[in-house]
């Protein structure tokens, strides 16, 4: 199956935890079909800290939704992660963007990402790598833009 998943980080050497978080994906049963280049993004959700590094990839993977929402949490685990304010500083976070076209709303997992389009450092690495992606409401993407300023590096 086809997934999108979008990465972030604001703690630490943010190049690193992307490299890392990609390579371990890559290492899980998953294999990378493409990736974005890197935006520098302001914060969402919470303002007062650091910007993020974003960055979104295409996958292909054998894995349940869940599974790989496993996967992503427990590489996000190894490095370093730690979960003490919502929408907080971080040294990795691994979103399950799209999966297929599954449609998902338990306590776990909420597919697609209930914040997909209104985020903007989302959308532009997404655009980037699938500029023809239909989202799952319907709209194509290239007519979609999300909230927030985001510079690609």
């Amino acid at each position: 199956m086809r997934a999108f998943l979008g990465l972030g980080s604001n703690l630490g050497d943010r190049a690193y935890y992307l490299g890392e978080a990609v390579s371990a994906l890559n290492r899980s049963s998953i294999t990378i079909l493409s990736k974005s280049r890197v935006y520098e993004t302001e914060p969402w959700g919470v303002l007062d800290q650091p910007p993020y590094w974003n960055q979104v990839i295409e996958v292909e993977t054998s894995l349940s939704p869940l599974d790989l929402l496993h996967v992503c949490q427990e590489i996000e685990q190894r490095l370093g992660r730690v979960r003490k304010e919502h929408w907080g500083s971080r040294t990795i976070d691994i979103d399950l963007l799209i999966y297929d076209n599954v449609v998902s709303a338990s306590k776990e997992l909420t597919l697609p990402h209930p914040y997909l389009e209104v985020r903007e450092f989302v959308m532009a690495p997404l655009r980037e790598i699938a500029p023809n992606l239909l989202l799952p409401s319907g709209r194509p993407i290239s007519q979609v833009f999300g909230e927030g300023k985001v510079y690609p590096l």
